[in-house]
């Protein structure tokens, strides 16, 4: 079993900054890829980024690439999000995930958190 707790969200203006972050827990949680999904009202769960397990890898959707960076210190430590110039349309759910593949990640993870509400002033 893996526990995903994620932290950090709130009400940011557009242009400026704010950092999720994930706390995972569970004997096995370093050998999971992490990562996060977001969902808005109304709209259907997407991928945003993940890390491999190993952290040598990163991915990332194409409407957040170049903007969010998602990193880890080690395979023990938070996963972060860190969001840069967000827009009004990231406003969303962000739920942090597990998985052991990075394409299960993608479209089914095994483990998620409770999600982080983010909202994005114009």
């Amino acid at each position: 079993q893996v526990q995903l707790l994620e932290s950090g969200g709130g009400l940011v203006q557009a242009g400026g900054s704010l950092r999720l972050s994930c706390a995972a827990s569970g004997r096995t949680s370093s050998y999971y890829a992490k990562g996060w999904l977001r969902q808005a009202p109304g709209k259907e769960r997407e991928f945003v980024a993940a890390i491999s397990w190993g952290g040598g890898a990163t991915y990332y959707a194409d409407s957040v690439k170049g903007r969010f960076t998602i990193s880890r210190d080690n395979a023990k430590n938070p996963v972060y999000l860190q969001m840069k110039s967000p827009k009004p349309e990231d406003t969303a759910v962000y739920y942090c995930a597990a998985a052991q593949g990075i394409e299960t990640l993608r479209t089914g993870p095994e483990y998620w958190g409770q999600g982080t509400q983010v909202t994005v002033s114009a």
